[in-house]
């Protein structure tokens, strides 16, 4: 079985949502502490979401500095698929292995809402299960989740098609070109500030084309990492 390690650092929050995601989709969840450096064989990994080490410094900031990243920054670059999910996405960025910066939300206020997502790449290893243009609703719920660049990094990430997902109608934070989430140049590494692990279950996730509470669009993250690694 596909074995996806999930890092917990202090003041992670969804690192079992994760997991459940991980379980849900076929695979095998494996719990990574963020001072151990040892990825344990781990064929993928997930960043979840929280306020690591309390959003000090800057969100990310620390824990980008903790033992386990550094496997995981060696490991990516040798292509291992790695999902950063909001705080995730704001280690990745800290950890330069996303490009640009997280700030807080353009109107300074916590914003938790069920957010459309529009699916620009299918081609990384954690949205190949998705069709290019497709809408999806996933949970949104951030602080810091404005994202910056430059004008350089942003026409690069345009011209590359390495935009992965942008807000579809309302801008909840401010982020540069909608910009909700991005990947490297290899897309093996995508960071997203929206909670995918929140809408796997019929039941509990957003509300879905078939009613109330069936939507279920994040489920497809997990399924496409496990058909990248198999296929």
């Amino acid at each position: 079985m596909t074995r996806i390690g999930v890092v917990t650092f202090p003041g992670t929050l969804d690192d079992r949502d994760a997991a459940r995601a991980v379980r849900l989709a076929g695979g095998e969840p494996v719990s990574l502490w963020h001072g151990d450096a040892d990825l344990h064989g781990v064929d993928a990994v997930v960043l979840p979401g929280g306020f690591s080490y309390g959003d000090y410094l800057r969100a990310g900031a620390i824990s980008r500095f903790a033992p386990v990243m550094g496997e995981i920054i060696d490991a990516a670059n040798k292509g291992l698929p790695v999902l950063g999910i909001c705080n995730g996405f704001q280690v990745l960025t800290e950890a330069h292995l996303l490009p640009g910066s997280m700030i807080k939300n353009d109107h300074l206020h916590f914003v938790c809402r069920e957010q459309v997502l529009s699916v620009e790449n299918v081609d990384t290893a954690w949205t190949r299960d998705y069709t290019a243009g497709e809408h999806i609703t996933i949970p949104l719920k951030n602080q810091d989740g404005q994202y910056v660049a430059d004008d350089h990094v942003l026409d690069e990430l345009e011209g590359e098609g390495r935009v992965v997902f942008r807000y579809e109608g309302w801008n909840p934070n401010g982020s540069r070109r909608g910009i909700a989430g991005i990947s490297n140049a290899a897309g093996n590494v995508v960071g997203l500030m929206p909670h995918p692990e929140h809408a796997v279950e019929p039941g509990f996730g957003p509300d879905g084309a078939k009613g109330p509470r069936t939507g279920t669009d994040g489920l497809r993250f997990f399924t496409s990492v496990l058909t990248a690694l198999v296929g």
